[in-house]
C-alpha cells in the first residue's frame, strides 16, 4: 500500500510540474507571439509530413532494437506484432514523461502477454541495451553542445568517458549474478544482436535528426546538421525532467536561441507537434489492432462483411457491371459487323438483271437451295457487281 501511494503522489507530481513547466515557459514568450506563430504558420504542408512521417520510421526503428532485446533475454515466444502494439501504447505515457512511457510499454506487453513475455525485471533489463547505445551515441556527439552552450573542450571526452565506465559496470554487476540484468544484456553477447541493434538504434537516431533538420530550415533558422543532433540531445536530455509536451520549445530555444527566440521556439513547436502526430499515429494503429485481434471483433467483422455481400451481390459490384457492360458492346458490334459485311456480299444478287448490264433475257442466277451452294454464288455476286459499276460509268459518259 505504502508503494502505490508513493507511486501515485510521484507521478501526480510528476504530471503538475510538466504542466507548471509548460505555462512557465509560454509565459516567457508571450511578448514575442506574433513572431511565434508566423514561424509555425510558415513551414510547408509536405515538411510537415515528411517530419511526421520520420517521426513514425524512428518509433518503428526503436520498437524492432526493444524487440530482439526482448528476444534474446528470455522473451522467445512474443510475436512482433504484440510487442510492437505495447511499444506504441507506451508513446502515450511518454507524452508527460520519459520514465511513465517505459513504465506503460512495459505494463502493456506484460498485459497482452503474460506468458510469453519475460518478467518485469527482465523487460527493466532490456531496456539496458538501447539506453546504452544511445547514451554512446550522445557522448560521441556531445561535442555539438560545446559552442551553443559554451562548455569546456573536455567536457565531451567525461561524458564518453563516463558512459564507458557504466557500461563495464552493468556488465561486470550482470556476470556476478543478477539475473535479471543478465538476461536483458543477452542481445550484447552476440555479434549479429548486437549489429542489429546498433543498426535499428542508428536508424531511429538519423530519423530524428534528419526531422530535427528539416523543421529548423522549414522556419527559417539557419541550422546545420550538428545543430539538429545538438537539439536532439537537449530534447533527451531535458526529457528526463518534468517539462512534458514543452520539452521541444525549451531545447530549441536553450540551443539555437541567439539566432532568434521566437524561430527557435516556433521549431520546437513544431518538433513537438509533428512528433505527438506521429506517436498518436502509431497508438492509433495499436489500440485498433488490439480491438481487432479480439475474437468478437472478428466475428461481428465477418457478420458485417457478409451482411454487406448480400445487400451488394456480385452483379451489382463496379467490377462485375463492367465486365457485362463490356460484353454486350462487343457482341452488339459483331452483330453489326457481320450483318454489314452479309449485306454487301448478298445486296448485288437481288439486283434486277437489267440494272445490272446483263441481256435482256438473262435472269439473275438461281438461289442456292442449300448452304454449301453459296461460295458458289460469290463469282457470280461479284462479276454482276463490276457489271453495274461499268453501266454506270457509261452512262455518265452519254450524258
Amino acid at each position: 500500500m505504502k508503494h502505490r501511494a508513493f507511486r501515485c503522489r510521484r507521478t501526480t507530481l510528476t504530471v503538475a510540474a510538466s504542466i507548471g513547466a509548460s505555462v512557465a515557459l509560454g509565459l516567457l514568450l508571450i511578448g514575442k507571439w506574433g513572431e511565434l506563430k508566423t514561424g509555425v504558420t510558415a513551414a510547408p504542408i509536405a515538411i510537415a509530413a515528411a517530419a511526421v512521417s520520420l517521426q513514425l520510421l524512428a518509433l518503428v526503428a526503436r520498437s524492432e532494437a526493444w524487440y530482439g532485446c526482448v528476444r534474446a533475454g528470455g522473451g522467445g515466444a512474443v510475436g512482433r506484432r504484440t510487442l510492437y502494439r505495447a511499444s506504441s501504447m507506451g508513446f502515450v505515457g511518454g507524452l508527460l514523461h520519459t520514465q511513465l512511457g517505459t513504465v506503460a510499454r512495459i505494463a502493456a506487453l506484460r498485459r497482452s502477454a503474460p506468458e510469453a513475455s519475460p518478467r518485469v525485471p527482465a523487460l527493466i533489463g532490456a531496456e539496458m541495451p538501447i539506453l546504452i547505445v544511445e547514451g554512446g551515441l550522445a557522448a560521441l556527439f556531445s561535442f555539438t553542445l560545446v559552442g551553443p552552450l559554451g562548455l569546456p573542450w573536455w567536457v565531451p571526452l567525461v561524458a564518453f568517458a563516463a558512459v564507458a565506465g557504466a557500461t563495464l559496470a552493468l556488465r561486470s554487476v550482470a556476470c556476478a549474478g543478477v539475473r535479471w540484468l543478465r538476461s536483458g544484456l543477452a542481445v550484447m553477447r552476440s555479434l549479429d544482436g548486437r549489429a542489429r541493434l546498433v543498426g535499428f538504434v542508428m536508424i531511429a537516431v538519423l530519423a530524428q535528426v534528419a526531422r530535427n533538420w528539416l523543421l529548423l530550415n522549414a522556419v527559417g533558422v539557419d541550422a546545420s546538421v550538428f545543430d539538429a543532433i545538438a537539439v536532439l540531445i537537449a530534447v533527451v536530455t531535458l526529457g528526463q525532467l518534468p517539462f512534458g509536451l514543452s520539452v521541444g520549445a525549451a531545447a530549441s530555444v536553450l540551443i539555437l536561441g541567439p539566432q532568434g527566440v521566437a524561430a527557435a521556439a516556433a521549431a520546437g513547436v513544431l518538433l513537438t507537434a509533428t512528433g505527438t502526430v506521429g506517436g498518436l499515429l502509431f497508438a492509433a494503429w495499436g489500440g485498433l489492432d488490439i480491438g481487432l485481434s479480439r475474437p468478437r471483433a472478428r466475428v461481428l467483422a465477418r457478420r458485417g462483411g457478409s451482411r454487406l455481400a448480400q445487400l451488394a451481390g456480385p452483379e451489382r459490384w463496379p467490377r462485375a457491371a463492367m465486365a457485362t457492360l463490356s460484353a454486350q458492346l462487343l457482341r452488339s458490334s459483331e452483330g453489326f459487323c457481320f450483318d454489314l459485311v452479309g449485306h454487301m456480299q448478298v445486296g448485288p444478287l437481288l439486283l434486277p438483271a437489267a440494272d445490272a448490264g446483263l441481256p435482256a433475257g438473262a435472269s439473275s442466277p438461281p438461289r442456292a437451295s442449300h448452304r454449301s451452294a453459296a461460295p458458289a454464288a460469290l463469282p457470280a455476286a461479284r462479276v454482276s457487281r463490276s457489271a453495274f459499276l461499268n453501266s454506270g460509268r457509261e452512262a455518265g459518259k452519254s450524258r
